[in-house]
C-alpha cells in the first residue's frame, strides 16, 4: 500500500478485511432510472501483479441503486474510478450519495502470468498534473520493463480530465 500508493488518499477506517471502501468525491442525487456517472475520491493503482474486483455496499444496493460498471479494474491501471450508477428504486424515489460515502468495496487479488497491464484511454482519468506525475514515476522506477517514459508522457498528456482536475 505504501510503496506503490495503491490507494490514495489511505484512512485506516477503509479498510474492511478483505479490501477497501472506495468513496465518492462529490454530492449527486439519482432521480428513478437516471444514469449517471461518480468518481471516486481516491486514485487507484493496481499493481501489475494484481488485479482489483470491485462490489457494491449493500446499503445502496437496498436502496434501489445499481452498479453497472465492469466489476474488475485491470492490472497496471493508475487513476480515479468511474463509477456508473443507474437508480432502480421500487419506489421512483430519488438516491442521493454524499462526498465521502462509503460505496464500493474494491479488493485486490495477485494474478498468474506474465503482467499485461492497461493501456487504455483511462490510465490516469481524473488525475490532476502532480498526482500523475507522482504515479507516473512509480511506474517507471517500479516497473521499467512494462512503461516507458514516452508511453507514460502519452498517457498522461491523453488522461481523462474533468473541470475539477484540469
Amino acid at each position: 500500500m505504501e510503496k506503490y500508493k495503491v490507494i490514495s488518499p489511505t484512512h485506516p477506517e477503509g479498510f474492511d478485511g478483505d479490501g477497501y471502501v472506495l468513496t465518492v468525491r462529490e454530492d449527486r442525487t439519482l432521480n428513478y432510472l437516471e444514469h449517471r456517472n461518480m468518481v471516486s475520491k481516491e486514485v487507484i493503482f493496481t499493481p501489475p501483479n494484481f488485479v482489483a474486483h470491485l462490489t457494491a455496499k449493500s446499503r445502496f444496493g437496498r436502496m434501489g441503486l445499481s452498479f453497472l460498471n465492469s466489476v474488475k479494474v485491470h492490472s497496471g491501471f493508475v487513476g480515479r474510478l468511474a463509477l456508473e450508477l443507474v437508480n432502480l428504486n421500487n419506489e421512483r424515489s430519488p438516491i442521493t450519495i454524499k462526498h465521502g460515502d462509503p460505496l464500493i468495496h474494491i479488493e485486490f487479488i495477485t494474478r498468474d502470468g506474465e503482467p499485461s497491464p492497461y493501456r487504455g484511454n483511462y490510465m490516469f482519468q481524473y488525475m490532476d498534473q502532480s498526482e500523475s506525475d507522482t504515479y507516473a514515476q512509480i511506474l517507471s522506477a517500479s516497473f521499467p520493463s512494462l512503461f516507458s517514459a514516452p508511453e507514460l508522457e502519452r498517457m498522461k498528456r491523453d488522461r481523462v480530465k474533468d473541470e475539477q482536475t484540469s
